[in-house]
């Protein structure tokens, strides 16, 4: 009415400053502020809405699903198994033999042989004349030269000597038999004169210039300077290898090769030991192994583990083990939870005292050490890697409870004394009915929250667990007992990508499960403004 006492100019002017544009709506379009949009929407589309609307939440969902298809998409369309192990040729070289070219006399000995005690008196001996005698331990001995560096050793029979000292060997060419020791006399006595041939037990046999001995066309044994040995006792070394190997040592070759009886080429490398005067022969062959810490490649993206696996694919079966555990756990922390929680809250009095009592209890526990013992327990058992796994599930769920028990007790304890409450009471709903249709529904928005949380926490525990060698078993994969490889130090500083894939996923999955928790409780928030 003041209004109408103004200037038609000024009036005007003030109306179009008041004046409020009113835009009529296409049909099916409101304004997010609009009174009958907000009515249509369902308490669960708001809490939808809400949480969209949170840009951090939204990115923790986002990471949760890249991370789901990963671990359960990823290992189906993978071509490779979980324990699927790769192999590689490489070249390998271990000592393989020893030689010894003789420069001081050897003994060879029929049975007992000559005391050492005697062999020392014997060196006296023999630099005073290339025949003679002496004495030890109480027993005279006598010797005499039957070649060139062989002395024959006799001890009360001169026909029969006890031991012969030469810088000449003799060996067996048939693999595993002994020659008997009047048959290696001959040969050395027939080697030492340069004989061609020499008889043995009525039999004749011939020996050529480099001391082989023959039986016909036959060869039996044969006479050397040099001392051959394997370095494994079930490893026979044939005449050819060891001519060989003396051809190159004389030559003051480094190395040679040599093709064996089965047609398999191997290379030696020698190497010579002036403080021993041995010469150490080392074999050099392609052997197939595990393909262990190869690096990343095209097979294999993320290169292979200590095992030969491929990583990519073990972080792929890890993840899904890891939720499996995460899932499992939370399940059953949440229904022991919600059923004590809910009977306490409503119920009250002496059970409600007995609960928390209970819950008292299992928070004192010390749930690590149990775990840890439990553990070592199951290792010296050997307990199955798939029934150890339920095992910790089932552990690590019926310890964590009492934390949902409490939560749902409080929330039940403010939610009986409600209006609505008291209609059910009064409309004679029998109170199971009243505990898990009225009450716990309201109690779920905070159990969802409180779930989502406890994901997050009890993938680090599994995580924990299987880093220590508590969790879960080879030849199941875990992100924790994947990452247990960098106990090595060696490891730990040259193959990265053994543990970092798999602590990044671990980062962003619990990260992830925060985020969407805390996403989660903002819009569960009925105080939150719209």
């Amino acid at each position: 009415m003041a209004n109408e006492n103004l200037p038609q100019d000024e009036r005007g002017s003030i109306e179009e400053e008041l004046r409020v544009d009113v835009v009529e709506p296409d049909e099916g379009e409101y304004s997010l502020n609009d009174d009958r949009r907000v009515r249509t929407l369902s308490p669960t589309a708001l809490v939808v809405k809400r949480f969209l609307r949170n840009r951090v939440a939204v990115t923790g969902l986002v990471i949760l699903t890249f991370m789901f298809l990963f671990s359960f998409v990823g290992g189906l369309v993978s071509p490779y198994a979980q324990d699927q192990v790769f192999y590689r040729e490489d070249n390998q070289s271990k000592q393989y033999a020893a030689v010894t070219e003789n420069k001081e006399l050897r003994y060879i000995s029929d049975g007992e042989g000559l005391p050492s005690m005697a062999r020392a008196k014997f060196v006296l001996a023999q630099k005073q004349g290339k025949e003679g005698s002496f004495e030890s331990d109480g027993v005279t001995y006598t010797f005499k030269q039957e070649g060139e560096g062989l002395f024959a050793i006799y001890a009360g029979d001169p026909a029969n000597p006890i031991s012969l000292a030469t810088y000449d060997t003799v060996s067996s060419s048939t693999e595993g038999e002994e020659l008997p020791f009047a048959l290696q006399h001959a040969i050395l006595v027939a080697a030492t004169n340069d004989k061609n041939s020499f008889t043995y037990e009525g039999k004749t046999y011939s020996l050529d210039a480099s001391g082989t001995v023959l039986d016909g066309d036959q060869e039996v044994a044969y006479a050397s300077r040099y001392v051959v040995q394997p370095s494994m006792p079930d490893v026979f070394l044939s005449r050819a290898f060891k001519d060989e190997l003396v051809s190159s040592i004389e030559a003051n070759d480094n190395e040679f090769t040599f093709k064996d009886d089965k047609g398999e080429e191997y290379s030696y490398k020698l190497s010579y030991d002036a403080s021993k005067s041995t010469w150490s022969v080392d074999q050099s062959a392609s052997t197939r192994v595990f393909d262990t810490y190869s690096s990343p490649s095209k097979a294999h993206p993320l290169g292979t583990d200590k095992n030969g696996m491929d990583m990519l694919t073990r972080l792929m079966y890890g993840g899904r083990v890891s939720l499996y555990i995460g899932f499992i756990v939370v399940f059953i922390e949440t229904l022991i939870g919600v059923v004590l929680g809910g009977i306490s809250g409503y119920r009250g009095g002496w059970i409600d005292n007995l609960i928390m009592r209970v819950v008292d209890i299992f928070y004192c526990i010390p749930s690590m050490p149990i775990i840890i013992i439990l553990g070592a327990t199951m290792d010296a058992m050997r307990v199955d890697p798939q029934v150890r796994m339920v095992y910790l599930m089932l552990l690590l769920g019926f310890l964590g409870w009492p934390g949902i028990a409490r939560l749902v007790r409080g929330q039940i304890l403010s939610l009986r004394e409600q209006e609505f409450m008291t209609a059910t009471e009064a409309t004679g709903i029998r109170a199971s009915r009243r505990i898990f249709r009225h009450l716990i529904p309201n109690v779920i928005p905070q159990l969802i929250v409180t779930m989502t949380m406890s994901l997050g926490s009890t993938i680090i525990t599994e995580a924990t667990l299987s880093f220590l060698g508590l969790g879960v078993k080879f030849p199941f994969a875990s992100w924790g007992n994947i990452i247990n490889d960098v106990n090595d130090t060696y490891v730990l500083t040259n193959y990265w990508f053994i543990w970092i894939p798999a602590g990044c996923c671990l980062l962003a999955t619990v990260l992830a499960f925060n985020l969407v928790g805390d996403g989660l409780r903002d819009a569960f928030d009925p105080k939150m403004k719209r």
